[in-house]
C-alpha cells in the first residue's frame, strides 16, 4: 500500500480545491448570463438575478428569434463560417509548410517571413482597406467578409512553428521514399498536426463568428449582415428601423441587461457546441510512436 505523506494530502487538496475554483470562475459568469436571458427585464434591471432565472420568460430570445432578418444573418454566418474557415485553414497549410523550411531548401523564406510578420505590426489603414475593397467589387457580397482576411498569419506563424518541430528523418524519409513537397505535406506534415490545425481551425471559426465591425462597413443592405453585425445592430445600438413592427411590442418586455444576455450566450452556443468535438486533439501527443528506432 502506498504511504501518502501528510504534505502530500496537503498539496493534493489544495491542488482539487484550486482547480475547482478556477472551474466555477469559467463557468459562474456564463450560467449568469443565462440567467439573465430567461429572466424578467424588472428582475434583471432590479439586480435580483444570479444564478438562477428571476421570473421565467423568454421574451428576450423571442425579440431575436422571431423575426426573418435574424434566420437571414444566421444564415450569412453560417456562410462565412463555413467559406472563411475552409479558406483560412487552405491558405494557412500552403504558406507554413514552404516557411518551414531550412534557408537552403527555400532562399526566399526569410523575406518572405518578414513580409508576413510586418503585416501584423503595420496596417494600412480603415479607409485604403475599404477602398481595396470597394475597388474590388467585393462590398455588399459574402467575400467581402472572407477574402480581405483570408491569411492570418498568426496562424501562419504558429503552424509553421509546429512543422519546424517535426522530425527531419520524417520529410528524408518520404523523399527517399519518391514522395514530392504536396505529397509530403498532406500525407506526412499535415497527418502529424491534427493538434496544431485543431486549434488553428478553431481560432479561425471564432473569429469568423464573433466578427461583426466588418459585417457594418462592407454590407450596404441589412439583409446581409452576418448575426453578430445584426445583433450588435438591433440589441446593442437597438436601432428600431431594423425591427419589424410585430417586434415593436416586444421592446416594452427586453431591458438591456436581459437583450444583451442573450445576445452574448446565442453567440457564444455554436462555438461551445463545436469545442468538444475539438477538444479530443488537444489532448493527443503531437508526434507519438511517429519515429521508430
Amino acid at each position: 500500500m502506498h504511504y501518502m505523506t501528510s504534505s502530500r494530502r496537503a498539496f493534493i487538496i489544495f491542488n482539487y480545491a484550486f482547480l475547482i475554483g478556477l472551474s466555477l470562475l469559467c463557468l459562474l459568469p456564463l450560467i449568469h448570463v443565462l440567467a439573465l436571458s430567461f429572466s424578467s427585464s424588472a428582475a434583471a434591471t432590479a439586480g435580483y438575478v444570479k444564478f438562477w432565472p428571476v421570473q421565467f420568460t423568454t421574451n428576450s430570445y423571442h425579440f431575436v428569434l422571431k423575426k426573418p432578418e435574424f434566420l437571414a444573418s444566421v444564415w450569412v454566418s453560417l456562410q462565412r463560417v463555413s467559406l472563411g474557415t475552409i479558406v483560412n485553414m487552405a491558405l494557412t497549410v500552403l504558406l507554413a509548410y514552404p516557411l518551414s523550411k531550412e534557408v537552403k531548401a527555400f532562399r526566399m523564406r526569410t523575406y518572405y517571413v518578414w513580409a508576413f510578420f510586418l503585416t501584423i505590426l503595420f496596417g494600412g489603414g480603415l479607409i485604403p482597406w475599404y477602398m481595396v475593397i470597394k475597388e474590388t467589387g467585393l462590398l455588399d457580397s459574402i467575400w467581402a467578409l472572407i477574402i480581405p482576411g483570408a491569411v492570418p498569419v498568426f496562424n501562419v506563424i504558429l503552424l509553421l512553428n509546429f512543422f519546424r518541430g517535426l522530425p527531419k528523418e520524417l520529410e528524408e524519409a518520404s523523399f527517399i521514399d519518391g514522395a514530392g513537397h504536396w505529397t509530403t505535406m498532406w500525407r506526412i506534415y499535415v497527418p502529424l498536426s491534427l493538434p496544431a490545425l485543431a486549434t488553428i481551425t478553431l481560432f479561425a471559426m471564432v473569429g469568423h463568428w464573433n466578427s461583426w465591425f466588418d459585417g457594418l462597413i462592407l454590407m450596404n443592405s441589412p439583409d446581409h449582415y452576418p448575426l453578430q453585425s445584426y445583433l450588435q445592430t438591433v440589441v446593442i445600438r437597438r436601432d428600431l428601423s431594423l425591427v419589424s413592427q410585430s417586434s415593436l411590442a416586444d421592446l416594452a418586455n427586453v431591458s438591456d441587461r436581459t437583450s444583451k444576455a442573450a445576445q452574448i450566450f446565442m453567440g457564444a452556443l455554436p462555438i461551445l457546441l463545436v469545442y468538444p468535438f475539438l477538444q479530443r486533439f488537444f489532448m493527443k501527443g503531437i508526434v507519438l510512436g511517429s519515429v521508430k528506432e
